[in-house]
């Protein structure tokens, strides 16, 4: 397995850190998996999707979003969602000039990750050949109405405010392991900005609203027992697109990072056969 690294250049020329990994031995990846990962996380932790897909063919790519990992900006800030949606556009660019040979492109996403990806689908269709929620961010995720009306207000008055969000670290997987080096990571965060929050929400319901406008095939897969992130904004969304080629996975007993739980060796077999359903013949 090949690991590269480097930085490209991001929305208001941003440098961005990004990672992949390419098979030895092969000219010509079988196909593109470029991942967006979640809230407090960065592209290190998705080894799991990493060794199971390279070895078959794939070539993986991820990247620290602005505030995120590796990558500059305010930890837990952004000024506008178009910012995350403009990211990605200009990683798959840089991906496609990398490979230059047509491969074709799935783009997954997990939790705030994988809203990104579906709201930048809806926006920019053209060049995938599929889109891979997990756990998608769809619904509200938790917060009081009090707390969501108080972000609300300081997000037009103090938007940088600082907090922590308080994320129980244990809900994310029933792997011990898995949380422990969750807690230890020091790329891992917890904070927050009102102005995050807000532009969250817009995010998710401006994508519920337009979900019937989906074009691309589309994989969710969601955890019954996910308590961080409920699997009814996906049962919502799911409904709401009319496109044929939809599916959606609820694993009984999962929590939320479904690659990283308990089982999760299920998951990437059913995400890999989904992939290989729509491969160009």
């Amino acid at each position: 397995m090949k690991h590269r690294e480097g930085t490209f250049r991001g929305f208001g020329a941003l440098e961005l850190y990004y990672q992949s990994w390419h098979p030895d031995g092969m000219e010509k990846p079988r196909a593109l998996l470029p991942i967006v990962h979640g809230a407090g996380e960065h592209s290190g932790r998705y080894g799991n999707v990493v060794s199971w897909f390279v070895p078959r063919g794939y070539a993986v790519y991820a990247f620290d979003l602005r505030g995120h990992g590796r990558s500059p900006g305010p930890r837990g800030y952004i000024t506008d969602w178009s910012e995350f949606r403009e990211d990605v556009r200009l990683f798959l660019e840089f991906v496609r000039l990398q490979e230059a040979d047509g491969a074709p492109l799935f783009l997954l996403g997990h939790s705030m990750g994988g809203l990104i990806v579906l709201e930048y689908t809806l926006h920019y269709p053209q060049g995938l050949n599929g889109v891979i929620a997990s756990a998608p961010v769809l619904a509200r995720v938790g917060l009081s109405p009090l707390l969501m009306a108080l972000a609300r207000i300081l997000s037009g008055l103090w938007p940088r405010l600082t907090l922590n969000t308080g994320l129980d670290a244990t809900l994310l997987s029933r792997d011990r392991a898995v949380v422990e080096a969750y807690i230890k990571d020091p790329l891992v965060h917890s904070l927050g900005t009102p102005r995050l929050g807000t532009e969250l929400t817009r995010a998710f319901e401006w994508t519920q609203a337009h979900a019937a406008q989906m074009q691309v095939p589309c994989l969710i897969v969601h955890g019954s027992e996910d308590r961080l992130v409920p699997p009814e904004g996906s049962r919502l969304f799911y409904e709401r697109m009319t496109l044929a080629d939809k599916e959606l996975r609820v694993y009984p007993g999962y929590y939320h990072e479904l690659f990283n739980d308990v089982g999760k060796e299920q998951v990437l077999a059913d995400v890999e056969a989904w992939v290989e359903r729509h491969l160009p013949r």
